[in-house]
This record gives structure tokens, C-alpha cells and sequence, in this order.
């Protein structure tokens, strides 16, 4: 006999990296020019403890995993120093006149940097069957932190960096937190103070 099942509350189709913004402090800064965000979860797993008798499980005290954060892959498919400066630290030197960067330097081979954490935030599109934009899931990823980058080139092919980075949540916090907004934050032109 078939019983009655329920749906899901909600099903929301996203597509696409819409936007991704980094939260330093009071600042945030954003850019559109992302196309893959890769997330993996980083677990601790206790191993089960099994009681058998004569090559039979009487009993057993099933593994446990546990979520630690998560390390997230960011492709991007320009050199952002913003981004890179706050994955690796280093400096960024930009000429007064035009504005233009001139050098990025990252922080010293063997230097103990102590980088402040960073909230990631990432945009997806969510689309109706009309294939309109309803509105935009953020997902926010707390307390980042990032590894050394490497630079790749190849003939042909536009360099597009991978950043990894690291995120834990602290005592009490989720891994990460979903909301969904109407539009997506306006990216604006840096001052050049």
C-alpha cells in the first residue's frame, strides 16, 4: 500500500559563479571574474570499535565524522592582487599617475605571516522556468585563511590562478551559512587615495 509522501519545502536550481566577495575587517571587496568554486569538506573520522567473538560481530560503536571546515578552490581567470594579498599577503605597488600596477610582491620565503581571517562570500544565480533571475544564493564561508599561490602559464591558454583556501569554524559557528538576496552587492571602481 502507497503512502503519502511530502516535497521538499524548497528546491532551488542555482547556476553559475555570479559573484565573489571577500569581508576583511570593515572592508569588503568583490570581483566578477571567477568561474569555478570547488569546496571540499575537511573531516575528522574516529574509527569504529568493533567486539568479535569467534569471527562474529556481537556488537560495535559505529565511526564518527566530524566536520573540522572546509577548503575551498577558487578559480579565477584574471591576477586579482586584492585577493591575492589577502590568500598570501605580500604588497601591491601601483603607479600614482596612471594607476596602474606596476609590482606585487608576495610575503618573504620562511616569514611567519599572520594574515587576518576573512569571510568568503560566494553568488550563485537562481533561475525560474522562464529563465529569469530570481534572485541569488550567498553562501559565506567564516574565519579563511589561504595557502601560498603558484602561477601556471601555457602557450595559448589564459592564465587562470587557483587560490586555496582554508575555512574553520570557530566554537559554536557553522561551517557556513546560505541566504538569498534580491541582487547582488554593486561592485564600484577603487579610489586611489
Amino acid at each position: 500500500m502507497a503512502g503519502t509522501v511530502t516535497k521538499p519545502k524548497a528546491e532551488i536550481p542555482t547556476i553559475d559563479v555570479s559573484l565573489v566577495t571577500i569581508q576583511i575587517g570593515g572592508n569588503e571587496f568583490g570581483f566578477d571574474t571567477s568561474n569555478k568554486v570547488s569546496v571540499e569538506a575537511q573531516t575528522n573520522t574516529t574509527d569504529a570499535v568493533q567486539l568479535i567473538i569467534k569471527g562474529k560481530l556481537k556488537a560495535q560503536k559505529k565511526a564518527k565524522t566530524t566536520l573540522t571546515g572546509n577548503q575551498i578552490t577558487l578559480t579565477d581567470n584574471v591576477f586579482n592582487t586584492d585577493l591575492a594579498i589577502a590568500v598570501q599577503g605580500g604588497t601591491a605597488v601601483y603607479d600614482a599617475t596612471t594607476h596602474k600596477l606596476t609590482s606585487y610582491t608576495p610575503a618573504v620565503a620562511g616569514e611567519d605571516k599572520d594574515l587576518p581571517s576573512f569571510v568568503l562570500n560566494c553568488y550563485s544565480a537562481q533561475y525560474n522556468a522562464a529563465g529569469q533571475i530570481v534572485n541569488y544564493e550567498k553562501i559565506s564561508y567564516p574565519n579563511c585563511t589561504g595557502q601560498p599561490v603558484a602561477f601556471s602559464s601555457e602557450d595559448g591558454a589564459f592564465r587562470a590562478p587557483e587560490y586555496t583556501i582554508d575555512s574553520a569554524p570557530a566554537d559554536g559557528e557553522a561551517p557556513y551559512t546560505i541566504t538569498y538576496v534580491d541582487q547582488l552587492p554593486t561592485l564600484t571602481d577603487p579610489s586611489y587615495a
